[in-house]
């Protein structure tokens, strides 16, 4: 049920392709080992956290050339992060390095953390046919495009099942000029979501709700060769209180760039 959740979540409101994630970054992305070090012969390996699980202390780089693709994989210095950039769509962004790729998730590119799985990020891309963007502010102020990122994931978790009942609010929507130069939107929403497990009782004692799920959304807006660009993160909201730092620093390294 919840990798079901995480691949829902993969859907953006800008009306992106549908088209399955693109092999192109499988091997790179699915490449990386685990490396823990312990004195040799001891037999005794020391703590490692989650975050660090797969990281190394090198600073490496790979190059995928693919047709007219051109995807470059970094590590950043230490190995915490790894570098995305997709010169043909014309995007970059750092991800957690432990984090994985999911396939046929419905966005142009899907991380998620392997062992968390609803703690995920994606991004959508509006449709070059459909869509003639020149500046984020086409969305209106921060306020107005955040009142439909919210809108479009509560379109996406709208369920059938007897006895469902979200709550959401918009926590923060700002504005920002990176060092690129170009205006981006930074989106914060939590949505709850409460269930009966006995939604055919006749009495309504016996149709008590109680909460599912409690997660935070965080989205990256950015517009860029006339479309326009979402980085989506999604965490249980008790994992974003441990990890904001890490997930802020995501949000924070979004960037549209010109497609090749």
């Amino acid at each position: 049920m919840a990798a079901a959740a995480a691949a829902a979540a993969a859907v953006s409101f800008c009306g992106g392709r549908r088209s399955p994630p693109r092999a192109r970054v499988a091997s790179a992305a699915n490449s990386s080992r685990a490396e823990v070090s312990g004195r040799r012969g001891s037999g005794v390996v020391p703590a490692v956290s989650r975050r660090n699980v797969l990281s190394t202390v090198l600073s490496t780089s790979t190059v995928l050339l693919l047709g007219p693709k051109q995807l470059t994989l970094a590590e950043t210095t230490g190995g915490t992060f790894r570098e995305y950039i997709d010169t043909f769509d014309g995007y970059t962004f750092l991800y957690p390095k432990s984090w994985i790729q999911v396939r046929g998730a419905g966005a142009d590119i899907f991380f998620r953390d392997p062992f968390v799985l609803d703690e995920n990020m994606s991004v959508e891309i509006s449709s070059p046919s459909s869509s003639k963007y020149t500046s984020v502010e086409d969305l209106g102020p921060p306020e107005k495009a955040a009142e439909k990122v919210l809108k479009q994931y509560l379109t996406e978790f709208m369920s059938t099942r007897l006895g469902v009942r979200r709550e959401s609010n918009v926590l923060s929507a700002l504005s920002k000029v990176a060092d690129d130069g170009k205006l981006y939107y930074e989106v914060e929403v939590n949505i709850k979501s409460y269930a009966s497990n006995n939604e055919l009782a006749v009495m309504p004692q016996d149709r008590v709700q109680s909460l599912e799920w409690d997660r935070r959304y965080l989205s990256v807006l950015g517009v860029e060769n006339k479309r326009l660009y979402e980085l989506r993160l999604q965490t249980p909201e008790q994992v974003f209180m441990q990890e904001e730092e890490d997930l802020r620093r995501v949000m924070d390294s979004f960037r549209v760039i010109k497609a090749a």
